[in-house]
């Protein structure tokens, strides 16, 4: 019997590392730690964890806005290059969609100019204004032609949110890079921004990357999710495994604080580490409750936890988990 090769990726990160210059002679940041991460086409995945943890430094070095430091990013199967040229080709095919859609839009330009800009930006030829039209319409803003005149301050919030993914989609691009896509709208219109993004991977075949601290976000609208802790991807895997069945004790502190779990919140300890002084051995352990309690002690890795690090996770998409006491014999999913 045959089996069928999953598709290449789209957009995949190997073995990626960004780092920051310390202040003062201090040691650099290690904001991205080895990240492996593939996007494939049609397929949402979420980016999920604590503000500071690297996510959003991990989605500007996906769409080539920060260079890094060792690794690589590839598109298509084909290195990305940071020449001039070669970074205005490719966000015509990976755009970006950030989470404040009054600060992205110029408050002087009409709806109809803000959408225009990245064709005119990329001096794409054609009908520019069935061109505006088509992405409005997309983005659920209809008649389109109804909003070409008016300004951001005559928007509501959801409807500046969808002119900003208007002008995402006005150059067809084949993913989007979604930075807390929600995190500014009212409670009332954040489904309807997801169920547009549900609509457009359907319509249009788009991959989406969505950058979020809510798991819950991520239950709505992700194929699969990879949790990020201290600038590495510590769990990763088919959504609904990852959020029913989580195996790292930092995605579980992260499910147990949503309104409708079960049990009580674990709180976490402290801060994040600072990332130029990541921790020896796992970098959660500083933090971790299983370790805390004295769970890993009787699983017997507890000085594993605290001594030994643990690899980079393969990108590839499968069920997976960067922990000691998750991987103890006899435990599930060992």
């Amino acid at each position: 019997m045959t089996t069928t090769a999953p598709p290449p990726p789209l957009l995949s990160a190997q073995g990626l590392h960004v780092t920051f210059p310390g202040r003062h002679g201090a040691p650099a940041a290690r904001a991205v730690d080895g990240v492996e991460l593939d996007i494939r086409a049609g397929e949402i995945v979420a980016l999920v964890g604590e503000s500071g943890c690297g996510k959003t430094t991990l989605a500007r070095s996906l769409l080539g806005l920060v260079t890094p430091a060792a690794g690589r990013i590839t598109f298509a199967g084909k290195p990305l290059e940071y020449s001039s040229r070669a970074l205005k080709a490719y966000r015509r095919r990976v755009q970006l969609v950030l989470q404040d859609p009054t600060g992205s839009l110029n408050p002087r330009h009409t709806v109809y100019d803000a959408v225009a800009e990245g064709l005119r930006i990329h001096g794409r030829t054609g009908n520019e204004r069935a061109a505006v039209a088509e992405a409005l319409a997309h983005a659920g803003l209809r008649p389109p032609e109804r909003f070409f005149l008016r300004y951001p301050h005559e928007l509501s919030g959801g409807q500046r949110q969808r002119v900003v993914i208007a002008g995402a989609l006005v150059l067809e691009p084949e993913l989007i890079v979604a930075d807390e896509p929600v995190a500014s709208l009212d409670a009332s219109v954040r489904g309807e921004i997801l169920a547009l993004l549900l609509r457009l991977r359907t319509e249009l075949g788009l991959s989406a990357l969505v950058v979020t601290h809510d798991l819950g976000l991520a239950w709505n609208i992700a194929d699969r999710v990879a949790v990020m802790y201290l600038g590495r991807i510590v769990e990763t895997g088919e959504v609904e495994q990852v959020l029913t069945a989580p195996r790292h004790p930092y995605t579980q502190a992260l499910l147990s604080v949503l309104p409708e779990a079960q049990g009580d919140p674990v709180v976490l300890t402290g801060e994040p580490p600072d990332p130029s002084r990541i921790p020896t051995g796992c970098r959660f352990h500083a933090r971790c409750q299983v370790l805390a309690s004295g769970e890993a002690e009787r699983a017997g890795v507890a000085d594993r936890c605290r001594t030994e690090d643990l690899e980079v996770l393969d990108g590839g998409g499968g069920d997976q988990v960067a922990c000691h006491w998750a991987r103890a014999p006899g435990r599930p999913g060992d």
